[in-house]
């Protein structure tokens, strides 16, 4: 369950990435970034908002903003996602769920009345300091970059 609320610091995290470079949050000091959790590479959902996000990636850096997807595929995986969609951000493998449990994003979900564990998607806009200026809970997909850079005028 998400317990982070906008105003607070964002937890500290370190994984690899899809090129298996180590990761964290303190390299971002000083640049926004804009911190994305999705629960599958590949996916329609998660592919339409990758892709929102790399189309509108110059938007994004002219903003200021640095972009991180995490969801709890392996580093093959996101690398395969990366190249397929020409992706230009770094996609975080956390295999073992620990930065998604941070930030409360793993949680119990509910399909078809069948309940499993799962990746709540959700984006979160950190400053420059390390603290969370914006949750989107339900990021518009189509459209996040968008929501995004207008949320923070």
């Amino acid at each position: 369950m998400i317990t982070l609320k906008e105003g607070d610091k964002a937890p500290a995290f370190t994984g690899l990435d899809q090129n298996g470079n180590k990761i964290s949050l303190k390299d971002f000091k000083g640049k926004k970034l804009v911190l994305y959790f999705y629960p599958e590479d590949d996916t329609p959902t998660c592919t339409i908002q990758a892709c929102n996000l790399r189309d509108n990636y110059g938007l994004l850096k002219k903003n200021g903003f640095e972009v991180i997807g995490v969801s709890p595929d392996g580093e093959k995986k996101h690398k395969k996602f990366e190249a397929k969609f020409n992706l230009p951000f770094t996609l975080i493998a956390d295999t073992s769920h620990r930065i998604l449990g941070k930030f409360g994003v793993w949680d119990q979900k509910q399909m078809f009345g069948h309940k499993y564990m799962g990746v709540l998607r959700t984006t979160f806009v950190i400053d420059e300091k390390g603290f969370i200026r914006k949750i989107f809970l339900r990021p518009k997909n189509k459209a996040h970059a968008e929501e995004i850079v207008a949320s923070l005028k």
